[in-house]
C-alpha cells in the first residue's frame, strides 16, 4: 500500500481533488447543480497554483462536452462534471465521444431531469446515458468518487473509451465523510501510467481524418467495434479494481452482495441507498427472515455473470428504481434485472418499486417495507408487481389561485400614451413614478427572494410600463424560482417556464400559435404582450436561441436582469460578470486574479442582430426605465422584437450591503459601466451623459463597493484595472459617436 492521509471531504471535493492529482490538461464545464463544486474545488486549488488544470467555461453544457471532445482528440487528458439536464443538453456529444474511441471522464452528480424543475436527487439522468457507448461506474459514498476518478481514466486509456462517474446528487455529492486520499500525486500519475494517444490531429506526418461520414458496412463495423470494447472492460475492470487494492487497501467489485447468499428475497438498490437496505435487512434479519441487498459499482458494461452470482439463490428480488421508464412497468434498473433473469431461467419474482423521485428521502423503514413486500410475495400473498413509494394522488381541483387575474382594464393606465414621430419612431409620454403607482403589480410581494434583490425591483419597474395582457416567460433562475414553489405562485397573470437554453424558442412558439388562433377566428385578439424574462447567465446558455427568435423578428421583449453571474447555482462566473471579479469559479489567489475575460455586451450583440429595439435602463432612472418599457412594447406589437438589460443587484453574491443597492447601480451608471441608451431602428440615443452631469468616475470606485471586486482596488491589480477601464472607455466613446453620427 502506499502512503494515504486522512481528509473529511464531500463526493465533489474528492472528485476534484483526484483531477488536480491526475493534473488533467483542460475541464470544460458549465455550471449546474449539484455538480458544479466539482470545478469550483478545481479552480480554487488552481488560483493557489496546485495544479495546471485549464478550466474553460463554456456558455452550455453542450459546448463544454464539444471542448472536451476537441481536448480529448488533440491528445489531451480530459475531465467534466455535470448533472440532469446539463447530461442531456449535452448528450447528442456522447456517442461521438465513444463512437470516435476518444477517452476522457465525466462525473455524473445523479438529479431529477426536469420538468417540472427540480434540482434534487434522483437517477433519471444518467439511465438517458445508458445506451451512449460509455462506461458507468456508481459510486455510493465520498471514498468510492475519489478511487472510481483514479480507477475511470486508467481503464479509459486501456479500452479508448470514456467514463461516467455517477454519483447520487446532493447526498454523495455533499455529505461530508472522512476518505484516505494518496499523499502523493505522484503515485497517481504511476497507477494510470503514462498516456499515448493512438491517434491525435497534431501527428503532421501521418494526418488523420476524424469523425468521417460512414455508411454500411463500415457503420455496423465501427458499433461493433464499441461492443468488443465493452466486451473487454468485463475483464479488464476487475483487473484494474485488484490493481487500485493493492496501493490503495480497498477492494471494489461489480456487483456486492450483503447477505444474499441464502437469502430468499433480495433488494437490489443502486447508489448511496444501499447503506439503508443494508440496516433494513439487519432489522429483518433480528426477525427471523432470510433477507438480503444487492448493488453493482458498474452499471455500464452490465456485468450479467456477475450480477446473476450474487442474486441467484433468491425467490423475489425487489428491484428499486430512482426513476421510471415510464410505460414499461419499471426503471432501467429493473427492466435489466427481469431480462437477466429470463436469460438464466430463474423462476425468481421480480417486483418493482419507484422511490426517492426529486430527492425524497428514503429511509430504513422504507426499506423494511419493501422487503416484507418481497416477503409477502413468496408467501403467495397478493402484492402489486409495480408500484411507487411515498407516492399521493392529487386532489384534481383544477383552480389554486392565490389571486383575482388582472383585468385588460386594470393594468392599462390612461396617463401613458405612445406614439410615432416624423421619423417613425415610437414616442412615449406619461409613465412617471406618481402616474405609474395606480397599476397594480403583476407580480405579488410574496416571494423567497434575498434581501436587498434586485430583480423584482426591476420587473416591478418594467412591467409599470407594459400595459394591458401579458404572457411572461421565465427562464430557470432566481427570478423563476423564488416565485414558483408548488403549489404557490407569485404571478397574477399568465406564466411559463423553459430552460436556459430554449426560452426565447419556447416563447416564440407561444405567441406564434397566438398569433394563428385569433387570424382562424379561434380565439379572441386580447391584444396580448409577449415578454421573456432572464438572467442569471440565461443569456449566455439561453443566447442562440434569442439571438434566433431576433433574427425571425418575433414581437416579444427579452428582458435580461443582469446580475453578472450564475447566481441561482452559487455564482460562479458567467460572460457578463465583471473582469477581475471574485466568483465561485474565478477565484482570487498567488496565481489566480479573478475572471480573465471582459463583460459580454449583449445590449450590442442583440443590436447586431437588427431587431428593431435595444436598450439598456436602471432602476436609478425610473422614469426613464418606465418609457423604455412601453416603447418596447410598441415596437414589440408592431415591428418585432424588443430587448431592455438592466442591471440587478445581487447583495448575497456581490458583497455589499441591500440598504445600499441603489448607490450601487448609480454608480455603474455613473462609471459607464452600465451607459443608458437605447437604439431604435439602428439609430443610437444616449438617454444619460454622465460627462455632462459632471457624474463621471472611475470604474475602480464603483467596484470598492463591491466585496466581488474591492480588490481590485489594491496596487497588485493595477494593470488589470487600467485594462477594464480601457475597455469601458473605449465602449463608451463608441457610444458617444454613434450617438452623433447614427443621426447623421
Amino acid at each position: 500500500m502506499l502512503g494515504q492521509k486522512m481528509v473529511f471531504d464531500s463526493g465533489n471535493e474528492l472528485a476534484a481533488l483526484a483531477a488536480k492529482q491526475i493534473n488533467y490538461h483542460i475541464m470544460g464545464y458549465y455550471p449546474i447543480t449539484p455538480s458544479t463544486q466539482v470545478a469550483e474545488q478545481l479552480d480554487l486549488m488552481g488560483a493557489e497554483g496546485l495544479h495546471d488544470v485549464k478550466l474553460i467555461p463554456a456558455e452550455g453544457e453542450h459546448s463544454a462536452a464539444g471542448i472536451c471532445y476537441g481536448g480529448s482528440a488533440a491528445g489531451g487528458r480530459v475531465f467534466n462534471a455535470t448533472s440532469a439536464n446539463g447530461l442531456l443538453y449535452a448528450i447528442e456529444q456522447l456517442p461521438v465521444q465513444s463512437g470516435t474511441r476518444f477517452p476522457m471522464v465525466l462525473n455524473v452528480a445523479c438529479r431529477t431531469v426536469s420538468g417540472p424543475l427540480s434540482i434534487k436527487g434522483d437517477h433519471s439522468d444518467i439511465m438517458y446515458a445508458l445506451n451512449c457507448g460509455w462506461i458507468i461506474l456508481f459510486a455510493k459514498v465520498p471514498q468510492e468518487v475519489y478511487d472510481f476518478n483514479i480507477i475511470a481514466l486508467k481503464i479509459a486509456e486501456n479500452l479508448r473509451l470514456p467514463v461516467i462517474i455517477a454519483y447520487d446528487g446532493f447526498f454523495t455529492s455533499h455529505q461530508k465523510r472522512k476518505a484516505l486520499v494518496f499523499e502523493n500525486d505522484s503515485d497517481v500519475l504511476d497507477f494510470i501510467g503514462e498516456y499515448k494517444p493512438e491517434v491525435t490531429v497534431f501527428d503532421f506526418e501521418n494526418p488523420v481524418t476524424i469523425g468521417s461520414y460512414m455508411n454500411e458496412p463500415d457503420l455496423t463495423n465501427n458499433k461493433y467495434q464499441l461492443h468488443i470494447a465493452m466486451e473487454k472492460a468485463k475483464k479488464l475492470i476487475p483487473s484494474v479494481f485488484e490493481e487500485y487494492c493493492n496501493i490503495s487497501g480497498r477492494r471494489y467489485h461489480i456487483c456486492k452482495g450483503y447477505m444474499t447468499n441464502d437469502a430468499d428475497v433480495i433488494m437490489f438498490i443502486l447508489g448511496s441507498a444501499f447503506d439503508t437496505a443494508k440496516d433494513a435487512v439487519d432489522n429483518l434479519r433480528q426477525k427471523g427472515f432470510k433477507v438480503g441487498a444487492a448493488t453493482v459499482s458498474v452499471l455500464r458494461p452490465w456485468a450479467v455473470d456477475e450480477i446473476y452470482d450474487v442474486i441467484k439463490n433468491a425467490k423475489a428480488v425487489v428491484v428499486c428504481d430512482r426513476q421510471d421508464s415510464f410505460g414499461a412497468g419499471g426503471g432501467n434498473l429493473s427492466i435489466e434485472i427481469k431480462a437477466l433473469l429470463k436469460d438464466f431461467n430463474s423462476h425468481a419474482d421480480v417486483i418493482t418499486r419507484v422511490y426517492g423521485i426529486g430527492g425524497c428521502d428514503f429511509y430504513v423503514e422504507d426499506a423494511e417495507k419493501i422487503l416484507n413486500d418481497g416477503i409477502a410475495k413468496i408467501k403467495s400473498e397478493e402484492v402489486m408487481k409495480f408500484d411507487y413509494i411515498n407516492k399521493y394522488v392529487g386532489s384534481g381541483e383544477k383552480d389554486l389561485r392565490y389571486f383575482a387575474p388582472l383585468t385588460k382594464e386594470m393594468t392599462s393606465p390612461e396617463n401613458v400614451k405612445s406614439g410615432v414621430d416624423e421619423n417613425g419612431k415610437i414616442t412615449v409620454s406619461g409613465g412617471s413614478i406618481k402616474e405609474s403607482l395606480s397599476m397594480p403589480r403583476r407580480i405579488a410581494p410574496g416571494h423567497g427572494a434575498c434581501p436587498g434583490c434586485g430583480i423584482f425591483i426591476n420587473l416591478n419597474l418594467f412591467l409599470k410600463g407594459i400595459s394591458g395582457n401579458v404572457v411572461l416567460l421565465f427562464h430557470t433562475g432566481c427570478g423563476m424560482v423564488v416565485t414558483t414553489a408548488y403549489p404557490k405562485t407569485s404571478f397574477k397573470v399568465n406564466y411559463i417556464h423553459n430552460l436556459f437554453q430554449s426560452g426565447a424558442a419556447t416563447l416564440s412558439g407561444v405567441l406564434e400559435v397566438y398569433n394563428q388562433k385569433v387570424k382562424r377566428g379561434e380565439i379572441p385578439d386580447e391584444d396580448v404582450t409577449f415578454i421573456m424574462v432572464s438572467g442569471d447567465g440565461g443569456l449566455d446558455i439561453g443566447l442562440g436561441s434569442a439571438i434566433g427568435a431576433g433574427l425571425r423578428n418575433h414581437g416579444m421583449i427579452v428582458l435580461e436582469y443582469d446580475n453578472g453571474g450564475y447566481m441561482n447555482t452559487g455564482y460562479q462566473q458567467s460572460y457578463s460578470t465583471p473582469k477581475g471579479a471574485r466568483s465561485s469559479t474565478s477565484h482570487i489567489g498567488k496565481c489566480g486574479k479573478g475572471k480573465v475575460t471582459f463583460h459580454k455586451d449583449n445590449p450590442q450583440i442583440f443590436a447586431a442582430a437588427n431587431i428593431p429595439y435595444v436598450a439598456t435602463a436602471a432602476e436609478t432612472h425610473p422614469a426613464d426605465f418606465i418609457k423604455k418599457a412601453k416603447k418596447a412594447q410598441e415596437y414589440a406589437k408592431k415591428e418585432g422584437m424588443a430587448y431592455i438589460k438592466c442591471l440587478s443587484a445581487c447583495p448575497l453574491n456581490w458583497g455589499d450591503e441591500p440598504r445600499f443597492e441603489k448607490d450601487v447601480i448609480a454608480k455603474a451608471v455613473d462609471c459607464c459601466y452600465h451607459p443608458l441608451y437605447e437604439i431604435e431602428k439602428g439609430i443610437t440615443t444616449i438617454n444619460y451623459d454622465p460627462e455632462k452631469k459632471n457624474s463621471k468616475i472611475d470604474v475602480v470606485e464603483w467596484f470598492a463597493m463591491m466585496g466581488r471586486t474591492r480588490h481590485l482596488k489594491n496596487a497588485e491589480f493595477k494593470g488589470v484595472v487600467d485594462e477594464i477601464q480601457g475597455e469601458i472607455d473605449r465602449r463608451w466613446e463608441r457610444l458617444k459617436v454613434r450617438n452623433e453620427c447614427d443621426k447623421l
